[in-house]
């Protein structure tokens, strides 16, 4: 398995494996656009020339950052793929100096796994005045808010 920066080609396989977790309840839905906007921020695990699995690592604030967007292909789940994009996005993270990062999400289990702390959506206010007044589940947002603290 390779991890690499995403690339204008992925955009199409990254929608399609995105749409398919959002189908199965697993997270919420990408846009194309958005995905374009944000390709800079995305990684994508591949296997054998196939796209795997995808996440991204969105900057929201000097010491805050969002995992975000993080699919694994349906016959990939289980084999780590995910938990290998979630610590390559948090060294990243670490890179930049950016002390915490969060996601939400369905999968309480598996960020629990990977050293996240479910937190009050409260403790992530540029994230729901920057972003989430924007989602169409606002503000009746049933998904998990999980920290890590990074440094």
């Amino acid at each position: 398995m390779i991890l690499r920066k995403a690339k204008m080609s992925d955009v199409e396989d990254v929608h399609a494996l995105i749409g398919e977790s959002a189908e199965e309840g697993l997270m919420l839905a990408r846009s194309r656009s958005l995905l374009y906007e944000n390709l800079r921020d995305m990684i994508v695990a591949e296997v054998e020339g196939v796209i795997v699995g995808t996440g991204a690592l969105h900057i929201l604030w000097e010491d805050l950052a969002e995992i975000r967007a993080l699919a694994i292909q349906k016959e990939a789940r289980g084999k780590g793929i995910g938990r290998d994009i979630v610590e390559k996005l948090l060294e990243e993270a670490k890179s930049l100096g950016i002390a915490k990062v969060f996601a939400l999400t369905y999968q309480e289990g598996f960020f629990k796994k990977c050293g996240f702390e479910v937190v009050g959506k409260d403790k992530l206010p540029h994230k729901v005045w920057k972003e989430c007044i924007d989602c169409p589940k606002f503000p009746n947002c049933d998904e998990v808010a999980m920290l890590i603290q990074v440094d």
